[in-house]
């Protein structure tokens, strides 16, 4: 059965190479970029079932648009893919409120305005797939990746409690947290870098020239992590959380164990806070 997916950051990396599947699979695609022109080479060779549009992720106003003309080309939507989005390395100081704003419009703000576009039709047809790529940024960060961390870590408490909301509308809600893929993230005209400071400079020099030595060098696969979502979106039942790559899998995996461990050492003295005597409190969900 032939599928309607929307997938933003389609020009390139895991957002080109999902494009490629789905339509090689015979789907139908709205590939959303910022530079259309870039995937020319699939326009020619799939020019009924593919539609690229110009978007940009931060223009949450157009988001409803580019909804009501991907249905009106192809019909509803079965899957939204948010893939836009950039990277930006700089420490807390030397990032300013533009610099964390964009990061939050990238990775927040533009998602969740496409995905409040294509609930309304999802809940009518009592169907649909949300994949939110976000990143192992999204769950651990380090010196210098806070600000695109923020992002990424806002995404995923919005998408987790988001699954929970659509759930009994037959609407799943995946959250793809890749490592280092061979994509344009790291490139030096795309990869933001905050002007060094004197204070932060030497500390987060190799994290600037590392970000940047490894463009074209990543161990990620795109079209092994597109064919990985693709299994994933037809199976009946997949984790919320989708780790990609053996980095993601090591860096989660250290810091949910450091994090146990921090927590049963603490647990007493976080639990005196309560009031003696009273139950602890009993949620809905």
């Amino acid at each position: 059965m032939t599928k309607n997916w929307i997938i933003t950051g389609a020009s390139s990396g895991i957002g080109r190479a999902l494009t490629e599947a789905a339509l090689a699979a015979g789907d139908c695609v709205v590939a959303a970029m910022r530079r259309p022109e870039r995937i020319a080479d699939l326009l020619t060779t799939y020019p009924d079932a593919l539609l690229a549009v110009r978007h940009d992720v931060r223009d949450t106003a157009s988001a409803a648009h580019l909804v009501a003309g991907a249905v009106e080309r192809f019909g509803a939507i079965d899957l939204l893919v948010n893939n836009g989005g950039v990277g930006q390395i700089g420490a807390a100081e030397e990032i300013d409120d533009r610099q964390l704003r964009d990061m939050l419009d990238q990775h927040l703000f533009g998602p969740a305005a496409l995905v409040r576009a294509v609930l309304p039709g999802m809940r009518e047809q009592g169907k649909g797939t949300i994949v939110q790529i976000s990143s192992q940024g999204g769950r651990v960060s380090f010196p210098g990746a806070g600000s695109y961390s923020a992002g990424k870590f806002a995404l995923e408490g919005w998408s987790e409690a988001l699954a929970g909301e659509v759930e009994p509308f037959g609407i799943r809600v995946l959250i793809v947290e890749p490592s280092r893929f061979r994509t344009g993230f790291n490139a030096p005209d795309v990869l933001k870098l905050a002007t060094p400071s004197k204070t932060y400079g030497p500390l987060l020099a190799a994290v600037r020239a590392d970000m940047l030595a490894v463009d074209g060098k990543q161990e990620g696969d795109p079209a092994r992590a597109a064919d990985i979502i693709r299994s994933l979106v037809d199976a009946e039942s997949a984790p919320l959380r989708v780790p990609l790559g053996r980095e993601a899998v090591r860096r989660l995996a250290t810091a949910h164990r450091r994090g146990l461990e921090e927590l049963d050492k603490i647990a007493a003295l976080s639990e005196s806070a309560d009031f003696p005597g009273v139950p602890e409190s009993v949620r809905p969900v």
